[in-house]
């Protein structure tokens, strides 16, 4: 096992033939099975199914996922965005944007939108965007989605989100029940 940045626990099956394998989920906090939304208690071992077409992946309790539409290129439009939240504990994310076709990142031409998620309110804040570069989008749509066995798991779109959020690059806190 081992974690993928902070928010995803990668358990890859290594043995040939195996249906189902034990994964430990570290007690610092809570777990969701990312492909049924399924939420455990941190500090166990569990038994996961191992089909050959899926890994076991664990998303840690206060995450911030955004899910972008299935693009081919980079200079495809990515709208709507699906922000799913593993609720449980406050959460961070900063969306990074740029031109996606050269090195002008290295220039300052970027710009980032911080999610911040509180869990005790329910409230997710969409902070301002900062910087700026050439085809900025002026808006976006953020498809807000709290994961859950019904909704928000696996790599398909959710089919039912808890809000929409239009933004226009300026602050908002918006309460989802």
């Amino acid at each position: 096992e081992y974690m993928f940045g902070k928010a995803f626990l990668v358990a890859p099956v290594i043995e040939p033939k195996v249906s189902e394998q034990e994964v430990y989920l570290p007690e610092s906090c809570g777990w969701y099975d990312f492909w049924t939304g399924k939420y455990y208690n941190g500090g166990q071992h569990i038994n996961v199914q191992t089909p050959i077409n899926r890994i076991p992946l664990f998303v840690k309790a206060g995450s911030i996922i955004p899910m972008g539409p299935e693009i081919q290129y980079s200079t495809e439009k990515y709208d709507p965005i699906e922000i799913r939240i593993y609720t449980g504990a406050d959460g961070e994310f900063v969306l990074y944007e740029d031109e996606n076709d050269n090195y002008n990142y290295e220039e300052g031409k970027y710009s980032t939108i911080r999610f911040h998620w509180d869990d005790d309110n329910k409230k997710i804040t969409i902070s301002d965007r900062e910087g700026s570069f050439q085809g900025m989008p002026d808006n976006h749509q953020f498809k807000i989605a709290l994961v859950n066995e019904q909704n928000g798991s696996g790599i398909n779109e959710s089919e039912k989100v808890d809000k929409t959020i239009d933004y226009v690059g300026n602050s908002v806190t918006v309460e989802i029940k």
